[in-house]
């Protein structure tokens, strides 16, 4: 099996709820609302990109300088 690169490695609702400190309702609503990215697994997950999650995160945390 080939190995995943950690910065493609993919983030569940949870995760990417504990780096925003946010509930994982609040990551959801970002995707259906775009502002994040989710992949869907083929049983109807989300799933969300770690290195466009940090990006994401990154970019907030520079807003608030």
């Amino acid at each position: 099996m080939a190995e995943q690169n950690p910065k493609d490695a993919l983030l569940t609702p949870a995760e990417v709820a504990a780096m925003f400190r946010v509930n994982p309702k609040t990551v959801t609503r970002w995707a259906r609302a775009g502002k994040i990215t989710a992949i869907r697994t083929l049983g109807g997950h989300r799933r969300f990109r770690a290195s466009e999650i940090t990006r994401c995160l990154e970019q907030m945390e520079n807003e608030e300088v």
